[in-house]
């Protein structure tokens, strides 16, 4: 069981309040990912689950009982850090074990969790070499596998995959979201990167200045915002966000249109197009627009549309609607 409550958690250092009090409850079994920009408290929040970061105030429970004042050996999590931390005279095998070996269990069932990690993880024919033998996807499925072997409540993952590359980024993504519905262990992630909070996530966390912004689903989050903040942060490009004579036409003070919800060709909207990326699937354009400014359009990579072209467009999705406080109408 891996259910995790926080009640008024605060978290200051001095007079900086980290977090300044929030509540989240985290259920059994979920992958669960904090998301927000650089500075929001969401490490310092996985590290106070984790018992890394003392509490100012408030409580965590796990599985129902207090573990504020637990020691981290105590919680029953398994934390996987950004950096690897392996220790490069150890194979593989003695890296994974080695919190096994330091809380004294015998080396039948030592083996017997190594080669389970490693199997759930391709390592088996990686057993023997050194953590400088591979590569760093291979070096990430390591530290993994020494957080698996302890058979934890929950997994924490602190920005795991922020040393790859993005080719094995990707692949990283999709090994972490495979091995959370093999285990079907509660996963808590931590990333700025709202593209991995899309792909993994059963439930997001928004957070920003320690404050949480909204907790949904990917698609909630994607479809109804809260407020300005979550809706620009959610979404790649971000979402558009137009004021005046505009958004006055829908009685809101701002209105937001997402880039894949613009259609070129025909529309109300004029403009001249500048900046204008083509990738193959998908065609990124900045445009000028006519009394608005520049809107961000995403389409197909088979859109004909360069530097200085005046296009027109129209939005064909749903329009978002904000009021003066930057909340969702």
């Amino acid at each position: 069981m891996g259910k995790i409550q926080l009640r008024n958690v605060r978290k200051s250092f001095g007079d900086v309040h980290v977090i300044p009090g929030l509540d989240l409850d985290i259920e059994d079994g979920e992958f669960v990912v904090f998301v927000g920009p650089s500075g929001c408290g969401k490490s310092t929040l996985l590290r106070l689950i984790a018992g890394l970061e003392d509490t100012t105030s408030g409580t965590i429970e796990i599985d129902g009982k207090d573990a504020t004042h637990l020691p981290p050996a105590k919680r029953g999590l398994a934390m996987v850090f950004q950096s690897y931390a392996l220790y490069p005279h150890m194979t593989v095998r003695k890296n994974i074990a080695f919190p096994l070996k330091m809380a004294g269990m015998d080396k039948a069932e030592q083996d017997r969790r190594v080669e389970r990690a490693a199997s759930v993880l391709n390592l088996a024919s990686y057993l023997d070499r050194r953590p400088g033998q591979l590569s760093g996807g291979q070096r990430q499925r390591v530290a993994i596998g020494r957080a698996i072997v302890r058979e934890p409540q929950a997994f924490l993952f602190d920005e795991p995959l922020s040393n790859l590359d993005a080719a094995l980024r990707v692949g990283m993504r999709q090994e972490i979201s495979e091995l959370h519905q093999s285990l079907k262990t509660t996963m808590i992630y931590v990333t700025h990167d709202q593209v991995e909070a899309m792909t993994m996530a059963d439930k997001i966390v928004v957070l920003n200045a320690g404050n949480i912004e909204q907790v949904g689903s990917p698609l909630e989050l994607y479809r109804n915002p809260k407020n300005t903040f979550v809706a620009g942060f959610i979404g790649s490009p971000k979402m558009n966000f137009i004021d005046g004579a505009e958004a006055a036409k829908h009685n809101a003070h701002t209105i937001g249109v997402r880039p894949e919800h613009i259609t070129v060709g025909d529309g109300p909207w004029e403009g001249t197009v500048g900046l204008s990326e083509h990738l193959g699937s998908d065609s990124f354009i900045k445009v000028n627009v006519d009394g608005i400014g520049v809107i961000n359009v995403r389409g197909t990579g088979e859109l004909d549309i360069h530097h200085g072209d005046r296009i027109k467009l129209a939005p064909a999705g749903k329009i978002h609607r904000f009021d003066k406080e930057g909340l969702a109408l």
